[in-house]
């Protein structure tokens, strides 16, 4: 007895009651990588290897001793290969319980082997879902076979060991040389609980692509990834982020991020990717406190820091454009919780890192969701992201006076920015800069009441500025109140009942006013 066994049985008498020696082994996968080390580890340990058609090439080279399926069921791969493990004698010698004597009678009867280890990598689906739009291709990337292999494993956990994925090969590999072949059943559960999360998830991509054009098709979300967060939006709170932040970020420096870290992400890098020009944002409580464009990356973090120094005290910063030394310096005078570019400059990381819980992310590629999901009483809410963001061509003005070049330009600065802000939602801006937001407010007279006070707090001048807003303006009051303040130019959906007492209020003010037909609600 191995000391690893010796020492299993002093903690827990029992559990050689419920160890399994690997004698036999089924292998069929679709990526060779990382098979070699299995492979000889089986050999090592006696253990008998069954495989299909390319994977049995493969392992042949390693292990002469090899044995094809087709040797077993006597039946060849058919179908173009659709066909090469639907066999009684593959899914008897899984399926079979070693402690029931019915079981062992029959498989006995069929000389049908009992695989005590079954290990499957499936044809991959969502990478070629990726890839292509033919659906003929996509179609035969539906694994048949080796998703049976997997869901027969798993329910037969007492006594096979099913390794889904090869995400899974290094902890098999470990648990083959600390087990030297032999596995409990703490270990068989686990990796069934593995086999059905990989099971359901690739059931889940193909219903989602099946789906796709179906308004009223059932909902289906699965991430195999998921990271515990230090807590929720509260300490008191759990939380728990599912998907693959590696695949967007590398993180450089600083602390965990946190559930409220990355609501910020999302808003700011949904806010940034709207700009083409340099850009520098800072984000608090998902909305932008500053933002600006502008021809360095120093100078649009200072314009941005100017819309609210105060509000951007612990908060998100995000550039559009690897960040400098120069700029650096500035943002390194101000406690930030993340800061994310594209990439960083020479010299740039040992200065930002001299914070010591800063976090500082690398934007590897900036994916998102095409839809939003939110839980809302006892089910869930589901729409479309708004990707929609409002060019000239979407313009159109109903007041005598036309906004001029300049205006147009922080028209559509402003128009972007009030659509990544909380409703009801006002924007003041001027040269390519966030002068201030009202957010959040139950009226939008209050929005730009707010927005209006928190711009001249800051020693904004608002004379020729721009105004924005997410939703049609009910009545003149918000035009009357921009004239006072100074504004020059106003853009809004339109859509009001009384639009017409608006537009008139704007013709009697000389202000000019553009309605896009799009609102831009975010709550």
């Amino acid at each position: 007895m191995s000391l690893f066994l010796i020492i299993l049985q002093y903690q827990n008498p029992q559990i050689l009651k419920f160890l399994k020696t690997i004698k036999t082994a089924l292998i069929s996968v679709y990526y060779k990588t990382g098979i070699d080390t299995i492979v000889a580890l089986l050999k090592e340990q006696g253990v008998q290897i069954y495989s299909t058609g390319g994977t049995y090439d493969y392992i042949q080279r390693m292990d002469p001793t090899v044995k094809t399926v087709e040797s077993l069921t006597s039946y060849p791969s058919i179908l173009g290969g659709r066909v090469k493990t639907l066999h009684p004698k593959v899914f008897g010698g899984i399926l079979g319980r070693t402690g029931l004597e019915s079981d062992q009678r029959e498989m006995a009867q069929y000389e049908i082997p009992a695989f005590d280890l079954v290990i499957v990598d499936l044809y991959p689906f969502e990478e070629t879902v990726a890839s292509t739009d033919d659906a003929s291709t996509i179609i035969e990337k539906i694994d048949i076979g080796g998703i049976s292999l997997i869901r027969a494993g798993a329910k037969n956990y007492n006594d096979v060991l099913i390794v889904p994925s090869r995400k899974h090969y290094d902890e098999l590999i470990q648990l083959l040389r600390d087990g030297q072949g032999a596995t409990s059943l703490e270990d068989r559960r686990r990796f069934a609980c593995y086999a059905f999360a990989e099971s359901s998830h690739y059931d889940s991509a193909i219903y989602n692509w099946f789906a796709k054009d179906d308004e009223s098709r059932s909902l289906r979300i699965t991430e195999a990834k998921g990271t515990v967060l230090r807590y929720g939006e509260n300490p008191h709170q759990k939380g728990v982020f599912y998907g693959d932040m590696d695949a967007m970020f590398e993180k450089l420096h600083g602390k965990d991020l946190s559930y409220n870290n990355l609501l910020d992400l999302e808003a700011g890098l949904s806010l940034i990717r709207e700009f083409d020009d340099t850009a520098f944002a800072i984000l608090k409580h998902n909305n932008p406190c500053g933002i600006a464009c502008r021809p360095t990356v120093k100078e649009a973090y200072l314009a941005a820091l100017a819309g609210d120094p105060v509000s951007a005290f612990g908060g998100v910063l995000v550039c559009n454009r690897p960040i400098d030394l120069d700029a650096a310096e500035e943002i390194n005078k101000l406690f930030v919780e993340v800061i994310v570019a594209p990439d960083y400059g020479p010299g740039v990381l040992d200065l930002l890192f001299t914070k010591k819980n800063r976090i500082v992310l690398r934007l590897k590629e900036d994916q998102y969701k095409r839809v939003t999901v939110k839980t809302a009483l006892n089910g869930y809410l589901m729409e479309d992201r708004d990707l929609h963001t409002e060019r000239l061509d979407d313009f159109k003005v109903v007041t005598q006076a036309a906004p001029s070049r300049a205006e147009i330009r922080d028209l559509i600065f402003a128009n972007k920015v009030v659509k990544h802000s909380r409703s009801n939602a006002i924007t003041l801006a001027k040269d390519q800069q966030l002068c201030a937001s009202g957010i959040g407010q139950t009226s939008r007279i209050d929005a730009l009441r707010q927005a209006i006070e928190k711009a001249k707090s800051f020693d904004f001048d608002l004379n020729g500025a721009v105004l924005a807003s997410d939703a049609f303006f009910p009545f003149d009051d918000c035009v009357k109140l921009a004239h006072e303040a100074g504004i020059t130019a106003i853009i809004q959906p339109g859509g009001s009942v009384r639009d017409q007492e608006s537009i008139d209020c704007c013709d009697q003010h000389e202000i000019s006013m553009v309605f896009t037909g799009y609102r831009h609600f975010k709550h």
